[in-house]
């Protein structure tokens, strides 16, 4: 999970790489110092960040900046990150605004530049800052999550996809939580694109196909390598138990799976006639045991493909998949 962020903003680049120097000597084993040299360039980071679900702790921020001061970009700042620390860095001439802001903006602090020597006039105030802060601090989600309606067929799709192939989301319904509408207006998205997938590194997909899905989240894999022991086509539970057995004795095994892994044995709640497990499970866990095993072996899966043909030549069977790619194995 990523550390939170301490944001320093100053126009002037000295000033600013020395306060990113001195607060990233202080505080850099818990969290990311970030800067930036504008009050624009600073929405923009924190637009960013909250995208993809990181954490602002503090925003230690000049006020004479040109085209917007530092008070005004703590005003903006608190729509993005409400919660975080605001301290002023501020000349003496500027300690009547530092105090006026303490209202406006509810400021936490202002520091008078210079701050020399950093172990009494700056670490002190930061610390007792971001101690506050970390002790209502609850870390985020760091995956993918899904910004759709309760009701729409595309997003119980997407949802259902991600979660028979094991990768963890979060679900935010756009009728129900506050997070989502919040998130659409960021990335500027449609509601009627729903479902809407929002990734760790910012990006997003709207009403996406499986495919897109899958490749974004690094699912849909291309062959490895050009001749293969075994190629097995389906990984329902036959197919993930030939992985096993062929990757247990050496060959090297892929699986071409134009859906998820478990087949329709992987959307049963309860499987009680399946060798070895007398009491039963879901067929989930089933496909996540099955699939954690052939990986372990070395079994390659290439998920959300689909095969078009098969073509023996001197030996070599040729399997082509709906993208077109050629995967080879011994047709012996």
């Amino acid at each position: 999970m990523s550390k939170p962020i301490i944001l320093t903003v100053d126009d002037d680049p000295e000033v600013l790489r020395a306060i990113a120097r001195d607060v990233r000597h202080g505080f850099g084993e818990q969290f990311r110092v970030v800067r930036a040299d504008s009050g624009g360039r600073a929405l923009d980071v924190l637009r960013q960040v909250k995208l993809a679900g990181d954490a602002a702790a503090l925003l230690l921020v000049d006020q004479r900046m040109p085209e917007m001061s530092g008070v005004e970009f703590l005003g903006e700042a608190k729509h993005l990150y409400p919660d975080a620390k605001r301290v002023l860095l501020t000349a003496y001439a500027d300690t009547d605004a530092a105090i006026i802001a303490i209202n406006d903006v509810q400021l936490d602090y202002y520091l008078v530049k210079p701050w020399d020597p950093p172990e009494q006039r700056l670490y002190p105030v930061l610390d007792d800052l971001l101690d506050d802060w970390m002790a209502g601090y609850r870390p985020n989600f760091d995956g993918i999550r899904v910004v759709g309606h309760r009701w729409s067929p595309e997003s119980h799709a997407a949802r259902d996809f991600l979660a028979r192939n094991q990768v963890p989301y979060l679900w935010l319904d756009l009728a129900t939580d506050a997070q989502a509408q919040e998130l659409l207006t960021l990335v500027q998205a449609d509601p009627k694109n729903c479902p809407i997938l929002l990734f760790p590194d910012g990006s997003v997909l709207e009403k996406p196909s499986t495919q897109e899905i899958a490749e974004k989240a690094g699912l849909r894999g291309h062959a490895e390598v050009p001749l293969y022991d075994l190629v097995i086509i389906g990984a329902g539970p036959a197919g993930l138990a030939a992985a096993v057995y062929g990757a247990s004795e050496g060959l090297k095994t892929v699986i071409v799976e134009r859906e998820a892994t478990g087949g329709q044995a992987g959307m049963s709640s309860r499987i009680e006639n399946y060798l070895g497990f007398p009491t039963g499970l879901s067929g989930n866990d089933l496909a996540r045991r099955a699939m954690t095993q052939a990986r372990r072996f070395g079994t390659e899966f290439l998920l959300t493909h689909e095969v078009v043909s098969l073509e023996e030549h001197q030996g070599v069977l040729g399997v082509t998949l709906d993208d077109q790619t050629e995967i080879r194995t011994h047709s012996g």
